[in-house]
């Protein structure tokens, strides 16, 4: 690098050309009084003290204003940029901090580069679920994002969290912050979406290393969303062993998501429950809403063991009309006869 170019680079620094000069010339010689610092770059014994006193708080040298005269002695360059580069690491967090807390709906996508941010979008991301949150998340960070987590649950979130990079020799604690968990011993990418709005999927190195030159994605894009939840229970879900799973919603219930429905039911079912469903509903090659009512006889689901789905994104409930059996599905369903709005289940005369 050229003079020119140094002393420009350093100015970005927030220092006056004149300022770069007096610290140029004090590392040419590793130390010197204020006068002769004065002497070589033209400047008066009061600049030099002033910017010394600068240069020191900067981490740039050591002034020993306890000899006789004033010596101003350079640090060593590696310190220098150490010491600036904490501060600069220290500014990037403050700032990244205040970023996160934009509304996330201002941007559709946003590149995340600190783990830090990354879990801060997290966190502000589940906080704003109102239905459904599908995690996949590292054992060490689960911890870090329980009490958002149980909030969720708290508020009738259904919660499906696979804890990658696990302990083989122990289920993790999600007792409250899931409402169904795997455990899967390999690490994965970071992968979050929350109702069909938003979602974040960073690199596992992002994740498990506390440096990394890998970016995260934060988005709030609808039509992204059920790509990603496809994926997850196509690729990632079925891989883990099943942990947890809540017991289901007191009867009567009534579901705005889909898979949850379907969850409780498939529950239900397994203990010999008869249930009866009221939904609101339409032909999905058609346009009309009306009421759809009948009796659940099955499921097809890939939520907990065993799945009886043939793909990953059929979650499904069989209805008995009484003069037909229909398959029933969640909002924009195309492998099933009806689409739902929503579902209410509750027991059936039969029980």
């Amino acid at each position: 690098m050229d003079d020119a170019t140094l002393v420009e680079r350093l100015e970005r620094l927030g220092f006056s050309e004149k300022a770069v000069e007096t610290y140029l010339s004090i590392l040419e010689r590793g130390s010197g009084t204020a006068a002769e610092v004065a002497d070589a770059t033209g400047v008066s014994k009061r600049y030099v003290y002033s910017i010394s006193e600068r240069l020191e708080e900067r981490g740039f040298v050591d002034v020993a204003d306890h000899a006789v005269p004033t010596e101003i002695r350079a640090r060593p360059p590696e310190e220098a940029i150490d010491a600036l580069t904490g501060d600069l690491s220290a500014i990037e967090s403050a700032l990244d901090d205040r970023f996160a807390r934009v509304d996330p709906d201002v941007r559709e996508f946003d590149v995340v580069k600190s783990r830090p941010t990354m879990l801060d979008r997290i966190s502000a991301f589940v906080a704003r679920a109102e239905t459904e949150i599908t995690l996949s998340i590292p054992h060490a960070h689960l911890e870090e994002l329980a009490p958002d987590l149980r909030a969720a649950v708290d508020r009738g979130v259904v919660s499906r969290v696979l804890v990658v990079d696990a302990p083989t020799d122990e289920s993790p604690d999600v007792d409250g912050i899931a409402t169904v968990a795997r455990a899967w011993e390999y690490p994965t990418p970071l992968l979050l979406t929350v109702d069909a709005t938003y979602g974040v999927v960073a690199p596992v190195e992002m994740v498990t290393r506390t440096k990394s030159d890998q970016e995260a994605i934060a988005f709030g894009q609808e039509q992204i969303v059920p790509v990603l939840v496809g994926s997850f229970m196509g690729n990632y879900w079925p891989m883990g062993a099943e942990t947890y799973v809540a017991d289901p919603r007191p009867l009567p219930a009534v579901y705005d998501n889909f898979r949850h429905a379907v969850l409780d039911a498939t529950l239900r079912l397994r203990e010999g429950e008869s249930l009866a469903v009221e939904a609101t509903a339409r032909p999905v090659d058609g346009d009309e809403w009306d009421t759809l009512s009948g009796t659940v006889v099955d499921t097809r689901q890939g939520l907990v063991e065993p799945a009886t789905n043939d793909f990953p994104v059929e979650h499904s409930l069989l209805v008995d009309r009484g003069d037909e059996v229909v398959s029933v599905g969640g909002n924009a369903a195309f492998l099933e006869n009806y689409e739902t709005r929503r579902v209410a289940l509750d027991r059936s005369d039969a029980d």
